[in-house]
């Protein structure tokens, strides 16, 4: 049976004298077949079920038709979906996949939760809850690569990043930056990297005011990041990167007395750029003679205004050279507590700019920025959805090794693993997603199928 909105739709062209009709009359199909992937994830993780159990239903019981976890997961599986506004509820209510990954039945279980359903559950979220289950986000995170790495880890790196969200209405909080030139809240986004692993692995999100400045809620978030990995890589050093909008003297005071090495990014100023006067004068040099790019590196002794004492400073004499241009002097500081060679000190600190695509990935893929809700705690809670729904793909990446889709972004994964047109068919015994045969990334979907515990 047709829908009512487009019954069928004939087309133009007619190969071999017979007519195209397009008729949207499948009842039990779906475009989201391999979201499956990310059910089985979940199942092992019980990430879905652990947050839902940080949440206190405050609803009349008799009155309820739509348990906390099924609202927790309806909301996580769609954002992994492409589906981040709550107003796509009533496109998917039906939608057979989307009923089993809230473990219904497909095709007699009843609809999803509307729009206004899911709007009151967010809205009636309170602080406590956020804070555990941000908690239970990172204690997942962690706790995944603790049996990984089987509690062996040489070095473990944390990367802070701010990133602004752009705001369009009279949510709580929101105020105009300047920086940004744009109203917006400042979220706060926490990765780890094991060893020398290329992955960046997120494990936190923090909403803030739109004015914060960058290391409002740093130190709280690094204390309570710490004391997690501690406990979990026993004999581990620490290392955290910052950009140049945490080099405060507290945040240093802060990092010392936890024992954790930093590299920090640190704005330029004529005083350091007076200690970097001779280094960037051989740079232009170089420079000159090559008729190329020129780095030099090097190092001093300095503190600021605000500091108590001086601390090692990385200079990175730079004159950029492009053809048909003036060259240009780029000279770039970091503050640091370790006593490696300035310039690997300095290519360590460039690792932190992988961070950006994970920003990207939350912006783009998952939609970090609709934070459109009224109230800030509402928004926080969609920010730590959005970041469980990241979680499951950075597993589902990992457990791609071997694939194309191994370092593939979270745009990518959807597009090639879980938009997947299905045919649900129900029995007595069983269910059976019905997928295509000529699905062209069908063997690695395989692979993936069997890496997050499916069997033949």
């Amino acid at each position: 049976m047709a829908t009512a909105c487009i019954p069928q739709i004939t087309f133009g062209f007619e190969p071999k004298g017979k007519p195209i009709v397009a008729a949207f009359d499948q009842p039990h199909a779906s475009s989201d077949g391999g979201a499956v992937l990310l059910k089985s994830l979940d199942t092992h993780l019980q990430l879905t079920k652990r947050l839902a159990g940080c949440l206190v239903d405050t609803r009349q019981p008799g009155k309820v038709q739509h348990q906390t976890l099924e609202l927790v997961r309806q909301r996580i599986f769609g954002l992994a979906c492409g589906y981040a506004d709550c107003n796509d509820a009533a496109r998917l209510a039906d939608d057979a996949i989307h009923k089993l990954l809230l473990d219904r039945d497909p095709i007699a279980g009843r609809a999803l939760a509307s729009q206004p359903t899911l709007s009151r559950f967010e809205n009636a979220v309170t602080w406590a809850p956020l804070r555990d289950m941000a908690h239970v986000l990172a204690d997942t995170v962690i706790e995944t690569h603790r049996r990984r790495l089987k509690g062996q880890a040489r070095r473990i790196t944390i990367d802070l990043d701010p990133t602004d969200d752009p705001t369009h209405g009279q949510q709580e909080f929101t105020f105009f930056n300047g920086h940004y030139d744009t109203a917006c809240y400042l979220p706060i986004v926490a990765t780890v990297t094991f060893n020398d692993e290329p992955a960046q692995y997120a494990v936190a999100a923090v909403l803030r005011p739109g004015n914060a400045p960058a290391t409002r809620g740093a130190r709280g978030l690094l204390r309570r990041l710490l004391a997690k990995l501690r406990a979990a890589f026993r004999g581990a050093t620490y290392r955290v990167r910052l950009d140049g909008g945490f080099a405060h003297p507290k945040l240093f005071q802060f990092l010392e007395q936890q024992q954790v090495e930093y590299v920090v990014a640190m704005a330029s100023n004529r005083r350091l750029e007076k200690r970097a006067r001779r280094l960037m004068g051989k740079a232009r040099m170089q420079s000159k003679a090559t008729g190329q790019t020129a780095h030099l590196y090097g190092e001093t002794r300095y503190a600021a205004r605000s500091w108590k004492r001086k601390r090692r400073v990385i200079i990175k004499a730079e004159v950029v050279r492009h053809p048909g241009r003036d060259p240009k002097n780029n000279p770039r500081f970091v503050v640091t507590n370790l006593p490696d060679a300035p310039e690997a000190l300095y290519t360590f600190y460039c690792g932190r700019g992988d961070v950006e695509n994970r920003l990207k990935e939350l912006h783009h893929g998952l939609e970090l920025d609709r934070t459109s809700c009224q109230h800030f705690l509402a928004n926080q809670f969609r920010v730590l959805l959005t970041l469980a729904a990241y979680v499951l793909f950075q597993e589902l990446r990992r457990r791609a090794a071997g694939t194309t889709c191994a370092e593939a972004q979270v745009t990518t994964l959807r597009e090639r693993l879980l938009k997947l047109a299905v045919w649900v068919e129900r029995s007595a015994r069983r269910i059976v997603l019905h997928l295509p045969r000529a699905f062209p990334w069908l063997p690695t979907w395989h692979r993936i199928a069997r890496a997050v515990g499916a069997t033949p």
